[in-house]
């Protein structure tokens, strides 16, 4: 997601050259999901979806035993317009950013209805038994606060997707509290009720 942060843990040979391409250049890499989320082997080059988003390595570490350790910052979405040759085995793509030109402005927070969001995540963590600094939770911006829980609620890739591909802040605002609360009505428990 734009404006996020996401730590990873680089093994994979073609990872390693991609990231290793990306540090002698701009630092940047576009990340995107694969359609079907089947143990994907080594080498292999699963379809995926259209819509990823471009992030710059922010820092960079080696481990002992030949991993990267990096974290990736955001910046924009970007649609696909064409696949690439493979370069030192990692997958490339023609992107088109400009139907999310927004990523790189000012973004405003938008309407969120921040009271809905709070109460429908209390019963979505209670129900799966999940733990959270709600003290911390409750002091993130409405913007920080959507796009973190966009990543970290385990939700479906097709949702994750939905929420990446939504155009405003509002709009994923709205999307992920109506995930979260069939995530609850689903499990049987009703959004509105006390317990």
């Amino acid at each position: 997601m734009p404006d996020a942060r996401l730590p990873l843990q680089i093994f994979e040979p073609r990872y390693l050259a991609m990231t290793e391409d990306a540090m002698s250049g701009d630092r940047m890499i576009g990340m995107i999901q694969p359609r079907r989320h089947e143990e994907i082997a080594d080498g292999d080059h699963p379809e995926v979806f259209e819509t990823g988003c471009a992030g710059k390595i922010s820092s960079f570490s080696e481990t002992g035993d030949g991993r990267y350790l990096i974290s990736l910052n955001g910046i924009c979405r970007f649609r696909i317009v064409k696949e690439l040759p493979l370069l030192r085995g990692y997958r490339r793509v023609q992107a088109d950013y400009a139907p999310f030109a927004v990523d790189l402005g000012t973004r405003e927070e938008g309407p969120v209805d921040r009271e809905r969001l709070l109460a429908v995540l209390r019963r979505y963590f209670e129900q799966r038994q999940l733990d959270a600094d709600w003290e911390s939770i409750e002091e993130t911006s409405d913007a920080g606060l959507v796009t973190a829980l966009s990543m970290l609620c385990p939700l479906a890739p097709t949702e994750k997707q939905a929420l990446l591909e939504t155009a405003t802040l509002g709009e994923r605002a709205e999307l992920l509290v109506a995930l979260l609360e069939m995530g609850v009505a689903g499990a049987g428990i009703e959004v509105g009720s006390k317990h």
